[in-house]
């Protein structure tokens, strides 16, 4: 489906070139250099540690990685981690009982580009990090890096300051077992007023884990492990009951976890060598394709792939000799060959299933005969939707062309030859009504930020049907803007924020959009891709000073935005008598010079989560379900009157 959209034509005039250009102008880059100058080539993009996938857990993730390596080499069962989650800037902590650098290698390891253990295939044959870059990212990005190295008796402590050696002491006698220990702090020049966040960093070790069996990582004192790998993984992340015991096959250099779930879309978790390809790549579509293929083969039946993956949750590990990433990030498997000499990772995974699968259906009728229920269940849906879907994508079209919902960016993620960068930048704001929508669209980035307007309440979508949802103009309209008919693979947009007003109308709709995404889209929510914009309830000013301000586009020094009530009180007894405060209860309210703060690389986004002890099914039942008079006694027995007596309004 195609949406009509605007841009804003913000190019520069072309003027003719003035400035000069010789020899002068040519520069060569140190390694240090080049690493802080394009720290997004190394580590993705910077944030702050308020998404998973910010820089500063890239950062712990290629310390751990190379700690990892030497246990899947058979050397060290334990890995200790301390990360100073409480404050801002804190630092980490990585030691490993391996066999420890080589000591006279320990700066080189550290400090010098292409450098590393991994390039012979015969130490490290399925390492995820072959290009010796990784760890000397970390030291170039860190204003304080310290790596230690213990091996037979010996110790050498070597001290880095943004890349730069400060410190290199002697070989000396230590009494330490052998292993590794690597302490830094990531560099707030870089990743601006960061702070890591426990439950990511959580998540990213136990995922480790989960892909180690017989690995123990000790993480602030708390110890992690995992005996039954993906199987715990699924137990971990499923936020509904599966509808048979998990599928568990294992085989050299792959593992592989299978079960549905009265859920929609599908929810696949991929790894290579330990690394989570979020992204997926080559070994993900070949588990896509194998499954729907053996299934099809075990039943005689020619199911379509989306009824045969729709509610599965799966995970898929592979080991692959020198992997080939699309990033330095590692995110995406680019590889096609299993190894030099292997065959493709598309026959390994495909021979793989087709024995392993088809025995274990064969084997176990009573859960081959509910995975044929649940795919006759979805073959059924899909065919009851498909007349309403046609008929409301019609309708979409039509509408979207007049009435214009949706202003579009110019980057999209459906693009994936695109710029990376701006791709990961890219959002989509999520309003309500045109007087909201429009305030954001006049101060928005229009490279990488889109607008979608609602049009009133949206549908309350519990217990909906996928039949009533396409029948529904303004879901069918938003999951077109989305690009999510088909899959939410082919999401256009890193974020989908939802940004409605800050009074009971606006958390209703916010309310409404959560149930519709956690219903029908919950993957979308467990990958990251779901926001809830925060915006000021207050706005608190010096009187005296905030009349001489004459540049609306600068907040003036004596201007505070209070996201709480406690941070209103605060700015209150800051300016005292000269306080002036103005209450935001509408987005349209605020100024578009004003705006732009709220919107901007500062902007407050609170990510949505789902984990399985959220309780989500009981909580969706409680607030949005048809049991009214409970729900009624309880506004009523919670109810908090504030008290606005206090607050002068513009």
């Amino acid at each position: 489906m195609e949406l009509n959209f605007d841009i804003e034509n913000t190019e520069p005039e072309n003027d003719a070139p003035s400035a000069s250009y010789t020899e002068d102008d040519i520069t060569t880059l140190d390694w240090r250099q080049h690493i802080r100058l394009r720290p997004g080539m190394y580590i993705g993009k910077l944030g702050d540690g308020t998404s998973a996938d910010d820089g500063i857990y890239v950062l712990l993730k290629e310390v751990l990685d190379n700690s990892i390596d030497e246990f899947m080499m058979g050397f060290g069962k334990k890995i200790e981690v301390r990360v100073d989650t409480v404050s801002a800037g804190g630092s980490v902590s990585v030691t490993d009982y391996g066999r420890g650098i080589p000591l006279g290698k320990v700066v080189d390891v550290a400090s010098k580009i292409n450098t590393g253990g991994k390039y012979d295939s015969k130490a490290f044959q399925k390492s995820v990090g072959l290009n010796g870059v990784g760890i000397k990212a970390v030291n170039a990005l860190s204003t304080s890096f310290t790596v230690e190295s213990c091996r037979d008796g010996q110790c050498k402590r070597v001290v880095f300051h943004r890349g730069e050696l400060v410190e290199d002491s002697s070989v000396e006698p230590t009494e330490r077992p052998n292993g590794t220990s690597v302490t830094f702090t990531p560099d707030s020049e870089i990743f601006r007023d960061f702070a890591y966040r426990e439950e990511y960093v959580v998540q990213l070790l136990k995922n480790y884990t989960f892909l180690n069996t017989g690995l123990s990582i000790v993480f602030n004192g708390k110890r992690m492990s995992s005996r039954n790998g993906l199987v715990d993984l699924l137990a971990e992340s499923m936020s509904a009951e599966p509808l048979y015991p998990v599928i568990h096959l294992k085989g050299d250099d792959i593992e592989v976890a299978i079960t549905h779930a009265n859920q929609y879309g599908e929810e696949f978790y991929s790894f290579v060598n330990g690394q989570h390809t979020t992204q997926g790549g080559t070994h993900l579509s070949a588990f896509k394709e194998a499954v729907t293929r053996t299934v099809k083969d075990f039943y005689n039946r020619s199911f379509e792939p989306s009824d045969i993956r729709n509610g599965m949750v799966a995970a898929v590990a592979i080991r692959v000799q020198e992997p080939v990433f699309e990033s330095q990030t590692k995110t995406r498997l680019g590889s096609r060959e299993m190894g030099p000499d292997g065959p493709t990772v598309a026959k390994f995974v495909g021979d793989f299933l087709k024995k392993e699968l088809d025995n274990y259906l064969h084997r176990d009728r009573d859960t081959a005969e509910i995975v044929l229920r649940k795919i006759q269940e979805s073959e059924r849906d899909r065919k009851a939707i498909a007349v309403v879907a046609k008929k409301s994508r019609e309708t979409a079209k039509k509408v979207s062309l007049y009435n214009r919902k949706l202003n579009d960016c110019r980057v999209h993620l459906s693009d994936s030859r695109g710029n990376e960068e701006k791709k990961l930048a890219s959002s989509i704001f999520i309003t309500e009504g045109d007087s909201a929508g429009g305030t954001i669209e006049k101060v928005r980035d229009v490279e990488t930020q889109a607008v979608f307007k609602l049009r009133g309440k949206p549908l309350n979508t519990y217990g909906a049907s996928k039949r009533e949802l396409y029948a529904n103009e303004e879901f069918s309209l938003l999951q077109a803007a989305l690009n999510i008919e088909e899959s939410i693979d082919n999401l256009r947009y890193n974020k989908v924020i939802i940004a409605t007003d800050a009074d009971v109308d606006g958390m209703h709709i916010r309310l409404l959009m959560l149930t519709f995404f956690l219903q029908y889209f919950p993957d979308l929510v467990k990958k990251g891709h779901v926001y809830v914009l925060q915006t000021p309830l207050f706005r608190v000013r010096n009187g005296r000073t905030a009349r001489n301000t004459r540049s609306a586009r600068q907040t003036p020094p004596d201007t505070v935005y209070c996201y709480s009530d406690t941070e209103r009180l605060e700015a209150i007894h800051r300016f005292g008598a000269d306080a002036e405060i103005t209450r935001f209860k509408g987005l349209g309210e605020i100024s578009p010079d004003e705006f732009r703060h709220f919107i901007g690389p500062d902007m407050r986004a609170d990510r949505v989560s789902l984990r399985k002890d959220d309780g989500m099914a009981e909580v969706l039942e409680f607030y949005m379900g048809k049991n009214t008079p409970e729900r009624q006694n309880f506004i009523i027995e919670n109810l908090v009157i504030e008290d606005d007596t206090d607050i002068d309004r513009d």
